[in-house]
């Protein structure tokens, strides 16, 4: 008998009628002899509702005890589940994090995964039990209710899958799978049939909002297939799996943008050794996660121009820290720019052709964006442009590479 983790995200359990039909869809695997395991995220808006009363009543809330308030989301959904599932005549168990439990480290708000203690959840499962799981919490090893942060509720079911050694990890949202790129932005958008984890993963981290880039993760480490698909339709959706040799065929597989990124800049930094060391100390000790860094070449004066970016949320917070650094070592200024986008195109099918990154330099250029950092990796190419021109330069790229429904890629 095979066992599925199935996960649904708040648009699935945005109202009364709607858990109902999660229920009515969550049956029609149990009737076929599956065991089923499902993780509810909380009821769309619920989450951003908790977050709006927390401050409501101090403008820091306690993280302990804002773990505690914002893990009564996920408790609502699956409550109210289970209810559907025995109204309908078949028996069912709901699981807090606490309760399975799924341990973590005690980092609130955006605590990790430990390890999970199954031996519950098999013994309902074995009773015939539909098993559901409060998404997004845990408990750390003095027994405090945890959160794992936004998107939480998919680490929890890949993470539940691996526990459990499922067949397979189904996560229903509101789209139908994983496409070439954002379909509002681009309608020429393909959804992808097949995507490897490695290219899961960049996607994720660039922008990509429709897996959580920590459930990718632990679906690459423990070889977990999942399989993205849309909860209000009964299509096939995304299999993200491990790379076969028909993916390398495929030249970029997706476009990705975030405009949710900021650009800092030093002047005239010193170069010497431990000068890198200085600037970003202070930044890695307040929590400030850093993505591209760029440093010019020195000049003769023995000094260089050093760019980075971080989530546009800290720049104002990272803008003051680096200018005490900037003091302190002697750089001549500071320039920051909040109206940047970072546009990336992702493919494993980059380790074997050549000609990729020419091909989206000339792209940018024929439209007149001018690219200001560049960042690569084995299966990525990202580039920093204006904001302004994110819309153009997706969708030029997204044809110049064959992306469009109306295009056959070419494997040059």
């Amino acid at each position: 008998m095979s066992t599925i983790v199935q996960k649904y995200g708040g648009t699935s359990v945005a109202s009364i009628e709607k858990i109902r039909n999660v229920a009515k869809r969550v049956l029609e695997y149990h009737n076929q002899g599956i065991k089923v395991v499902v993780v509810l995220s909380a009821m769309a808006g619920q989450t951003d509702g908790l977050i709006q009363l927390a401050h409501e009543m101090t403008e820091q809330p306690d993280p302990r005890e804002l773990d505690v308030l914002m893990a009564t989301g996920e408790q609502l959904s699956v409550a109210l589940f289970t209810m559907a599932i025995k109204s309908m005549g078949y028996d069912a168990r709901s699981f807090l994090g606490f309760q399975v439990p799924i341990r973590t480290d005690d980092l609130h708000g955006r605590a990790r995964i430990h390890d999970i203690e199954t031996s519950g959840i098999l013994k309902e499962l074995d009773a015939g039990k539909i098993v559901a799981v409060a998404g997004f919490q845990g408990l750390d090893e003095k027994g405090n209710i945890t959160t794992l942060g936004r998107g939480g509720s998919d680490t929890t079911a890949v993470a539940l899958a691996a526990a459990l050694r499922a067949d397979l990890c189904e996560i229903f949202t509101d789209v139908e799978g994983v496409f070439t790129t954002d379909p509002n932005l681009c309608p020429k958008a393909r959804k992808m049939d097949f995507i490897s984890y490695d290219e899961m993963l960049e996607m994720a981290s660039m922008g990509a909002k429709v897996l959580e880039i920590r459930s990718v993760e632990f679906a690459k480490k423990y070889s977990v297939p999942l399989h993205v698909r849309s909860t209000f339709t009964n299509g096939r959706g995304t299999m993200v799996i491990a790379e076969t040799k028909d993916m390398e065929r495929v030249l970029v597989s997706g476009v990705t943008y975030n405009k949710d990124e900021a650009r800092v800049t030093i002047t005239k930094v010193p170069d010497m050794p431990g000068i890198a060391a200085k600037i970003f100390h202070p930044i890695f000790r307040s929590g400030i996660v850093v993505d591209m860094i760029v440093q010019n070449t020195s000049s003769e004066d023995g000094r260089t121009d050093l760019t980075f970016t971080v989530p546009k949320t800290e720049f104002h917070k990272t803008m003051e820290l680096v200018k005490d650094v900037a003091r302190d070592i002697g750089a001549e200024r500071v320039m920051g720019d909040e109206n940047i986008a970072k546009v990336s195109i992702v493919g494993v099918g980059m380790r074997t052709h050549a000609g990729v990154a020419q091909r989206m330099f000339q792209t940018l250029a024929g439209e007149n964006i001018n690219i200001m950092m560049i960042s690569t990796s084995e299966i990525k190419i990202s580039c920093v442009i204006e904001e302004k021109y994110t819309e153009l330069a997706v969708r030029e790229l997204h044809k110049a590479f064959g992306l469009d429904d109306d295009q056959i890629q070419e494997e040059s």
